[in-house]
């Protein structure tokens, strides 16, 4: 194991306690570095929890990090080594990895949650494809309640816009949100998020391509989440402002797919308990509508 840095005590000299009271550590994170001191025999748990309370207000939780000690044999930063303890003053920080490291596009029910953006009625006449785009929403809303992964709607101006269209049934919903903002990365949201730790992807369909997708999928790869922008069910009234919408999102890292390849992938296995009921699902797809063929 990497040694860390020696002990000292404050005035100088002498050795960090052999075991009881408290280990002077420097916590550092982005450009900061702060003094402070956990119990001796302190874990990781305990090093993340004093991170949150001297940076907490700076720390994205949606982000994925990393602890890493200081270890002077190599005079530079290591990752934490399993079944660390705190014995003597010591070096660490918190990284954030970058979203290039975890943007994989693997799907898991356990880590996705589904965003179902502005399918209502005054759309209806408006929007290219919407009957088709409704009923792949309502058929991806099926396999969600199907592999028990949450469900988050928001409606534009329903006052002024109507509700969500009846055919597309929200039964089990974590949340339906009406909103003036045209991101669905609201603060109701983003508590939602909190409350859902293991989250690492978002499904996200609906209206408008060019407006309130784009914009919700740009703020969500912001907090560090990866971002599935189901093709077959997201549309504009205008089809060059769908296109180049998706062209833009493709080459933010954003993940442009179809519904098929997303209730397939989280699946994943013939053998999977849901996989007949996500397989019928899929046999009643609508004809090609030619959304895809405008991508």
């Amino acid at each position: 194991m990497a040694a860390a840095e020696p002990s000292a005590a404050p005035g100088g000299g002498g050795c960090a306690p052999a075991g009881g009271g408290s280990v002077p550590v420097l916590f550092c994170f982005s450009v900061f570095a702060r003094p402070s001191s956990v119990p001796h025999g302190a874990g990781y748990e305990l090093l993340i929890q004093k991170f949150l309370s001297l940076y907490g207000d700076q720390i994205d939780m949606h982000r994925k990090f990393v602890v890493q000690l200081f270890a002077e044999e190599w005079s530079q930063y290591i990752d934490l080594p399993k079944g660390f303890l705190v014995n003597e003053r010591c070096k660490v920080r918190l990284v954030p990895l970058q979203i290039e490291i975890t943007t994989l596009g693997n799907l898991t029910p356990s880590s996705t949650v589904f965003f179902c953006c502005d399918m209502q009625e005054r759309f209806r006449p408006a929007i290219k494809y919407f009957g088709d785009i409704i009923s792949v929403g309502q058929r991806l809303l099926q396999g969600a309640r199907l592999l028990g992964i949450p469900v988050i709607v928001t409606e534009q101006y329903p006052k002024g816009l109507g509700s969500t269209v009846q055919e597309i049934d929200l039964t089990g919903a974590k949340l339906v949100l009406p909103k003036t903002k045209f991101s669905m990365v609201l603060p109701e949201v983003e508590a939602a998020l909190a409350e859902l730790p293991g989250v690492r992807s978002v499904v996200l369909f609906g209206v408008e391509t060019h407006v309130c997708i784009q914009q919700t999928a740009l703020e969500l790869i912001g907090r560090g989440l990866e971002v599935h922008i189901v093709a077959d069910a997201t549309s504009s009234r205008s089809m060059m402002d769908r296109m180049f919408a998706l062209e833009r999102l493709a080459r933010t890292g954003i993940i442009v797919t179809t519904s098929e390849a997303i209730l397939l992938q989280l699946v994943a296995d013939k053998e999977h308990p849901k996989f007949k009921e996500i397989q019928n699902l899929i046999k009643a797809s609508a004809p090609e509508s030619g959304l895809l063929s405008k991508v």
